[in-house]
């Protein structure tokens, strides 16, 4: 192979390579993105959904996978009888349903509880950032 070929080859080989690939979802990440996503689709649902009255007699579906009461919350939104009829609905439990599942036996071990405040699930805290008030 002369000397003139090689940074062509070496070109082609990198070239070709796909790009390293990202790692694998933990068990924690899965559990987060899960979370985030069932509780936005569950505030969609409530912002969409004016036509079924049910919807607004769900339980409140905030969830933080460091509070431990988040069990008892899936728990309670899955055995639900409210909207059994709507199909957003029952995509929602059935994402609760797995979530569930994952916490409480696939990553169980992974699981770290910073919390038991069953009110914060409810009554969610907004946080806003204020700016100073700039006084003379």
């Amino acid at each position: 192979m002369t000397p003139q070929l090689l940074p062509l080859l070496l070109l082609l080989l990198l070239a070709g390579l796909p790009a390293t690939r990202p790692a694998p979802p933990t068990c924690y990440s899965r559990m987060l993105a899960l979370s985030r996503e069932i509780t936005s689709d569950f505030q969609s649902l409530q912002a969409t959904e004016p036509l079924e009255a049910c919807v607004r007699y769900l339980p409140r579906l905030y969830l933080d996978i460091h509070n431990y009461c988040v069990l008892a919350k899936l728990r309670d939104f899955v055995a639900s009888s409210q909207c059994w009829k709507v199909a957003q609905v029952d995509a929602l439990k059935d994402k609760a349903r797995k979530l569930y599942t994952i916490m409480n036996s696939f990553c169980r071990r992974d699981l770290v509880f910073l919390s038991d405040d069953c009110n914060a699930l409810e009554y969610p805290i907004v946080v806003t950032t204020v700016l100073p008030d700039h006084q003379s």
